[in-house]
């Protein structure tokens, strides 16, 4: 399973890089631009070049295109992958190529994070990669990625903090994707033509485990806050103003 890596590393290249420079693409620094004549998001409000501030510092409308475009080019970058990796390689069956794919698909939405958390066009200074892993999530498991959206809804819902809700999916998003790869992909082919490898479960949890690793580290000023008790909460402006 590991030979798919050595022995396709440019084309892996290519797939990280079309991946970093899409995630450097940064929709939270460019619309605050365009909204408040050139002022920059990471000035304002908790200084993340991100969804959350963009909602805070400039606005609903705003925050929503910041969302919308974060998701959208972490879908591109996996898609991508995915692609470039099915018109590229050849392998054994067609199971082994789906893997083979997958794994693609992660490491151009693992470089699309690490653009959006450390874009090239912006002085390597972005957003923490949040709404961007959800869309990898989306395209490499969407069961997975129903049930990492399920949590968050729940813990928002209950705490009002969307750091928070963030964090423990960052957490579950490696055990949601071990449970469905070896639970259900795994045990679920033994008896198939061609049965998924244990390798796969191993690496795609790899991958989730790194991933979730990423946004935990970029957390590190908000997990502060929570510990004091300072983490603002999502309230509405009625609220806020009563």
């Amino acid at each position: 399973m590991l030979d798919f890596f050595t022995s396709n590393i440019v084309l892996l290249i290519i797939i990280a890089v079309i991946g970093y420079l899409l995630g450097s693409v940064n929709s939270a620094v460019l619309i605050t631009r365009a909204v408040m004549k050139n002022a920059d998001i990471r000035t304002m409000g908790s200084g993340n070049a991100g969804f959350t501030n963009v909602l805070r510092s400039v606005g609903k409308g705003p925050a929503i295109f910041t969302i919308t475009f974060d998701f959208i080019k972490g879908v591109l970058s996996a898609v991508a992958g995915s692609v470039l990796v099915y018109s590229f390689v050849t392998a054994a069956n067609p199971q082994l190529l789906a893997e083979y794919a997958r794994y693609g698909a992660y490491i151009g939405g693992l470089f699309c994070i690490l653009g959006h958390m450390f874009p090239v066009y912006f002085g390597f200074k972005g957003g923490k990669g949040v709404v961007t892993s959800a869309a990898l999530m989306a395209v490499v498991d969407i069961r997975v990625f129903a049930l990492v959206l399920l949590t968050f809804l729940i813990v928002f819902l209950i705490k009002k903090i969307i750091s928070l809700a963030s964090l423990v999916c960052a957490v579950l998003f490696p055990v949601y994707t071990y449970y469905f790869a070896y639970m259900f992909d795994y045990l679920g082919s033994l008896n198939t033509e061609y049965p998924i490898s244990m390798d796969y479960v191993m690496i795609t949890t790899g991958f989730a485990v790194l991933i979730g690793l990423l946004v935990i580290i970029m957390h590190r000023k908000n997990i502060g806050r929570l510990i004091r008790g300072e983490e603002k909460k999502i309230t509405s402006k009625k609220k806020q103003s009563s």
